[in-house]
This record gives C-alpha cells, structure tokens and sequence, in this order.
C-alpha cells in the first residue's frame, strides 16, 4: 500500500486513473483486516471471559474479509513494485530489450489474469443466481467472496495491460514510458545514505 511521502510517480493519465481505484480498493483492503482484528478479539473475549463465542465470526472471516484483504491490495502492490522481483540482472540489460521482455511478460500476465476474472465473473454469476449459501447458522451468500475476487484480479488485470503496453511502448520509442522500480536497497547504498 502508498506510504504517505512515497507515492509512486505516475507516467501519465493511465497510470494515474487506474491508481485512484487501486487506492480505493487498498483503503477497503485496510479495513477488512481491521475488521478481522476487531471481531477476532471480540470472539476471543467472548470465547474465554463470557464462554459465549460468536457463532458467525469464522466464516465470515473467512468467507469475505480474507479474500478482501488479499484481492483487493493486488493491484496496489503491482504499482508499488512490492510484489517480489529477482532485479539482479536488469542493470546488465539493454533499455529497450529489457522493455519488450517486459511487455511480453506482462501481456502474458494480462492474459492469465484477465482469464482468471473472466471464469471467476461466471461463477459470481451462476452463485448469484442460484443463491448458493454455506450450510452453516448463517446462511453466508457466497456470490460476494467470488465478487471480491473478481473486482480485485479485474483491476491487477487493468494494471498488467497498462504495464505490457507502456513497456512495449517504451522498447519501440527508446523513451521510457512507464513507472519503473526504484533501484534495489543493497548495504553499499544503505552506507552512503547515512554519511
């Protein structure tokens, strides 16, 4: 997630209008997992003070808050390079071959996402229709945790489309067309920010 005073340079309108839902859905990511803190100790409270647990606290948790706290922070990290990267070599390569593997690679992304959205928005659906529930004392709907996923992989789709074209844009031109990650943290870099 943004960090205030870290925000990401945006290259240009694209990046910058897929950013604001990425912030939206990084703020209700936020508040799913203070969700689950809260009713986590609540249920415990109950549990061990009063011997009277909520009934209802696990498979709301995890039928809804964890798939939210994960699916909707995806794409956010994607754009705040937080997703694990191996950098080592991406000085040793040339700007616009590194590029065009770029877009490659994330056209590739776009395409698997973009399938994973696609068959998940089905299964939204069909559990929409038929009002699948869990058997449980609460009859949970279970269209929404298909929902969140799809509005999640939905927008890191977006995000990957952005990337393969900007990329792919950038390898034509020679100018660099989209956000980059900043260069690794290593020791030596550490030692000299302190002197």
């Amino acid at each position: 997630m943004t960090t205030p005073g870290h925000e990401p340079a945006h290259a240009n309108q694209v990046s910058r209008w897929i950013a604001r839902i990425e912030i939206i859905l990084a703020g209700l990511s936020g508040v799913a997992m203070a969700a689950i803190m809260v009713i986590v100790t609540i249920d415990v409270v109950l549990r061990y003070a009063f011997a009277a647990p909520l009934s209802w606290s696990y498979e709301m948790i995890g039928l809804y808050l964890v798939g939210a706290v994960l699916f909707f922070g995806l794409s956010d990290t994607m754009h705040q390079h937080g997703h694990i990267a191996l950098d080592i070599f991406v000085p040793l390569v040339p700007m616009r071959l590194l590029h065009a593997v770029q877009g490659a690679g994330f056209a590739a992304g776009t395409v698997l996402v973009g399938l994973i959205a696609w068959l998940e928005a089905q299964e939204t659906w069909l559990a929409f229709i038929r009002d699948d529930r869990l058997a449980t004392i609460i009859p949970w709907p279970t269209w929404i945790a298909h929902a969140i996923l799809v509005l999640g992989v939905t927008v890191l789709t977006l995000r990957c489309a952005y990337l393969s074209a900007f990329h792919c844009l950038s390898a034509a031109t020679g100018r660099v067309q989209v956000e980059l990650p900043p260069p690794p943290v290593t020791a030596a870099s550490q030692t000299r920010g302190d002197e």
